[in-house]
């Protein structure tokens, strides 16, 4: 992943927009974590740092703290939230990453379906981080009716077969979860929010 994104990392911003649907959408989604006091957002996969960028736009105050495993990713990051009061981690998520307070919310924008093996690891270690009634918020890649779509993006370490969506589910009380179209349905995607089960204790 980390040789995948040294050259990718210079070009995803001024591509991945065509690709990358429901970003804006769900921060949004986000908006009842975030402007509770002394929030804490943290994203798994954070990239350049485009949906870090738009919460820290849209709310001043929350902290955030952005996990990715490309350096190269995080030196652009780095310089679009350079004034902004984000901490950015380079990591593989897992145990220990987030070793501070427990996040109201976790986020994870297209970086599951990216991982494989391990997207079950990620999904359950954003549980065991979360405390009762913190929240999920996930938008990725769901699935393809197209064979030859689907070898492509597997060539481009994309997996699109729907099989996020069940795992998620299943540790999660679903507040909201929509799947959506794109490109006149060559594909679809999906926006899912849930929280982990029982009441908030901080």
């Amino acid at each position: 992943m980390r040789s995948f994104y040294r050259f990718h990392a210079h070009i995803y911003d001024a591509t991945r927009w065509a690709f990358l649907f429901g970003r804006k959408t769900i921060t949004a989604y986000l908006k009842p974590v975030a402007e509770k006091g002394n929030s804490y957002v943290a994203e798994v996969g954070c990239g350049s740092g485009h949906n870090l960028s738009l919460l820290a736009k849209s709310y001043p105050e929350i902290q955030l703290t952005g996990i990715d495993i490309s350096s190269d990713m995080l030196k652009i990051a780095a310089r679009k939230l350079k004034d902004k009061k984000v901490t950015l981690v380079e990591a593989l998520y897992g145990a220990g990453t987030l070793s501070n307070q427990p996040p109201d919310a976790i986020l994870i924008s297209y970086c599951l379906t990216m991982v494989n093996p391990g997207w079950e690891n990620i999904i359950e270690q954003a549980w065991s981080d979360l405390p009762a009634g913190g929240m999920i918020a996930v938008v990725d890649f769901h699935s393809t009716p197209s064979k030859w779509f689907a070898r492509w993006m597997k060539m481009n370490h994309v997996r699109m077969d729907g099989h996020l969506l069940p795992l998620l589910e299943k540790l999660f009380v679903t507040e909201k979860v929509v799947v959506r179209k794109a490109w006149f349905g060559l594909w679809s995607y999906f926006l899912f929010t849930g929280r982990k089960q029982g009441e908030q204790n901080h």
